[in-house]
């Protein structure tokens, strides 16, 4: 009988459970079968799992502190319904799927919000329950935003010095043709014809623009219509970017050329040129005098009839600690305050009579005045010129060339939809620059104002006055690199601070944890004899896991990152009431049990751990394995993964350390090599399913040591929903999603210890 004609809706015998549970916490838990589905009803004599677990101890067949657990979502725990009547009644530890990883409790600021993990503790100490804490530290399901920001660039200083010149050719605006706007320098001597030269430069644009280099006779007697000359060597067209390019141009004379062309005729903006060198093949002297602007001396340099304007600059800018801000540019000179203005409008207005801050950064061209004046633009009571007389007058505050952090705070006067700032005392053709701007009403952390930091290189929401100002979004200069030294000790003081504030929530009640996750990939690139860590920088990571994982270890190193967290995790929980004699720090990973590689990669963790424990400090008391398995339908492929599971445990229980199979769940592959759903699983698949859950729990009791023996975690009570995120659809639970116990649950019991009542079931 195919398992996917059975659907049995939630049973009376569940609910009858459930409301039990209102009562006393939690009841034995039971979904008993029905009569007429004689295949399933020897499950109805089985007794919650932990049940034999309490067999196993009171006949001293396994460690006393053995720990049979579960991993549900915290969440759906902490509302004491079924999930809790299923913990309650079959398990003696739970793992929380997502609750205790770093994402789910630390936010974009770094602020971290434990309330939900402390609900779990204090419920499942109700519960009589155990938690095992997972995880510590991991790649994934890390804050990367955060933590990337942690160790994003310093803001490059203002004016770096003298070292650092280049000329500016500022556009009156785009042209239509790319000869509209041009730079030109003259040549001292003119070229050779038919010499071979290359011309290398670095450009940088206020926006992407294309850029041509032609090289012309200036002084030729062949002059074309407009009286210039028209003998011209046009050469490839490159593109410019916000950021400094180096371009290359290599070519052959076609006349004596005096002048360096170079055209950029439909960039409305700036364009800096750098390191200007122009050099005949087989010689090193440049032929552009002062190429690197090392002095101001900028005699040789002039422009096309279009008149940009060009001078020497200094510094490759500033930055405001982002990549992107927005820039208001004046058209026109103010003489009021209010005559320049830049506004934004508000997605909902403030509520009147409210609290609020307001944070920016500001940087101007000069010094001057900057007012921040919310107003309530939609209301009826208007001025003569037509425009909102509902304007809330704040402080005006001063800026300069340097980026200043300024800070309003104010009670809303009316119900404000337009926030307002005012800079009319620039000149014509200055601008100011604003970044990182947040709203927020008090009691509150939502800001405002989207796109508050322009990482989106938008300025929708974003307006000006009738003066005109024009603006735009604006990269902003990358600032200077921290040190290697400089990232990890700033990683190291997030790691640490990380781990207090858990150890702070759980108080010293969660005694086991996974210390480290995952940390080992599956190769050997360096040739040491074991396998790697993961890492996004020496192509031990997948390529598909790096943009959203945070690797640690990179910055900490492979030694230190392990040592650190362990570390860590010792002195917080002792710190927090903990008993430090009964902390078990795990390392905990996959593909342990595989046997493409002769159990290669438990043979290189447990190298590992002898490294991180070798400084004679670091200690790790356990390993975990995740064993995500599967039953194959290939009787050959089935004895080969058996027997590393064998191996696997053999290796565990040599090492010395307390074994923890930590993340049991199992799908089914069928003969042809294909995973399959659970809506198209046969009765005799999941009989096959039942068997090996049976030689993995027996297998795990026969060859682990007693005293290492820490438990087992069946990662999924229930089959997978199709829209899970995890082994979407197939049947990896011990209970189908009806909470109807499943022929694996036999399995599970029979492993431990409990009679195989299906023998006795077949027998009749």
């Amino acid at each position: 009988m195919n398992m996917k004609r059975i659907n049995f809706g939630l049973g009376l015998v569940a609910l009858l459970a459930l409301s039990s549970c209102a009562d006393d916490k939690f009841s034995e838990f039971r979904t008993d079968m029905t009569k007429n589905k004689k295949d399933y009803l020897y499950l109805n004599n089985y007794e919650p799992l932990k049940k034999y677990v309490q067999d196993l101890k009171d006949a001293g067949k396994c460690n006393p502190d053995f720990k049979l657990g579960v991993a549900l979502a915290a969440s759906e725990f902490n509302e004491q319904g079924i999930v809790y009547c299923l913990a309650g009644s079959n398990f003696d530890e739970m793992t929380a799927g997502n609750a205790m990883k770093y994402a789910s409790c630390v936010d974009n600021k770094g602020v971290m919000n434990f309330d939900n993990v402390s609900s779990f503790v204090a419920n499942a100490k109700d519960a009589g329950l155990t938690i095992y804490g997972h995880t510590l530290a991991w790649h994934s399901q890390q804050n990367n935003k955060y933590l990337n920001g942690l160790i994003a660039d310093r803001p490059a200083p203002e004016e770096p010095g003298g070292d650092n010149m280049y000329i500016r050719y500022t556009t009156a605006a785009a042209g239509a043709n790319p000869w509209d706007n041009q730079a030109n320098c003259k040549l001292s001597e003119p070229l050779e014809k038919g010499a071979s030269y290359t011309l290398t430069m670095k450009v940088k644009a206020s926006e992407d623009c294309d850029i041509a280099f032609w090289p012309i006779w200036n002084a030729s007697p062949n002059k074309n219509q407009w009286g210039g000359s028209n003998d011209v060597q046009y050469l490839d067209t490159y593109k410019a970017t916000t950021e400094w390019t180096t371009l290359t141009w290599k070519f052959d004379a076609m006349f004596t050329h005096d002048m360096l062309q170079f055209c950029f005729g439909k960039l409305g903006g700036t364009i800096d040129f750098d390191d200007i060198k122009l050099v005949k093949d087989g010689s090193d002297a440049n032929l552009v005098a002062n190429g690197d602007f090392a002095t101001d001396d900028i005699s040789a340099w002039g422009n096309n009839w279009q008149g940009p304007s060009y001078a020497i600059k200094q510094g490759s800018g500033a930055s405001a600690g982002g990549n992107f801000c927005i820039k208001y540019t004046t058209t026109k000179d103010g003489a009021n305050l209010w005559d320049h203005q830049a506004t934004y409008k508000l997605a909902k207005p403030l509520v009147q009579g409210a609290k609020y801050v307001l944070t920016m950064k500001v940087k101007s061209t000069s010094k001057a005045q900057f007012a921040f004046w919310p107003i309530w633009n939609a209301s009826p009571n208007k001025n003569q010129w037509g425009g909102s007389n509902d304007v809330q007058y704040c402080e005006a505050k001063e800026i300069s060339t340097k980026w200043t952090t300024l800070t309003w705070e104010f009670e809303a006067q009316f119900t404000h939809d337009l926030l307002q700032f005012c800079f009319g005392n620039l000149k014509d053709g200055e601008s100011v620059s604003m970044d990182d701007i947040t709203l927020v009403k008090e009691g509150t952390e939502d800001n405002l104002v989207e796109n508050g930091d322009f990482a989106q290189n938008a300025t929708a929401g974003w307006g000006n006055n009738w003066q005109g100002p024009t603006f735009k979004c604006e990269k902003i200069g990358s600032g200077i690199p921290l040190t290697d030294k400089e990232k990890k000790e700033v990683l190291t003081t997030a790691m640490d601070k990380w781990i207090a504030g858990m150890m702070e929530a759980t108080q010293g009640k969660v005694k086991a944890w996974d210390v480290v996750n995952e940390a080992l990939s599956g190769a050997d690139t360096d040739g040491d004899g074991k396998y790697d860590l993961q890492s996004a920088t020496r192509g031990t990571a997948l390529e598909a896991d790096i943009p959203n994982s945070f690797y640690w270890q990179d910055y900490l190193g492979d030694l230190d990152y392990v040592r650190t967290a362990v570390a860590s995790a010792r002195k917080h929980f002792e710190e927090n009431g903990g008993n430090p004699e009964e902390l078990k720090l795990f390392i905990n990973d996959y593909n342990l049990e595989s046997d493409w590689d002769n159990n290669g990669k438990l043979k290189s963790l447990i190298q590992w751990i002898k490294d991180w424990e070798a400084d004679g400090v670091t200690k790790i008391d356990g390993i975990g394995s995740q064993m995500h398995i599967s039953c194959y339908g290939n009787p050959q492929t089935q004895e080969s993964k058996k027997n590393a599971i064998v191996n696997m445990l053999k290796l565990m229980a040599e090492s010395g350390k307390l074994v923890r199979i930590s993340e049991l769940d199992m799908g089914y592959v069928d003969a042809n090599g294909k995973d399959v759903k659970t809506a198209d699983m046969t009765e005799e698949q999941h009989k096959e399913m039942r068997a090996l859950y049976e030689f993995v729990v027996k297998k795990y009791l026969e060859i682990i040591p007693e005293a290492q023996q820490w438990g087992i975690c069946q990662w999924c009570p229930t089959d997978s929903p199709a829209n899970s995120g995890w082994r979407a659809g197939l049947p990896v639970g011990l209970w189908d999603l009806d909470y109807y116990r499943k022929h694996t649950y036999g399995g599970f019991a029979a492993g431990l210890g409990a009679p195989e009542y299906w023998n006795e079931n077949d027998a009749k």
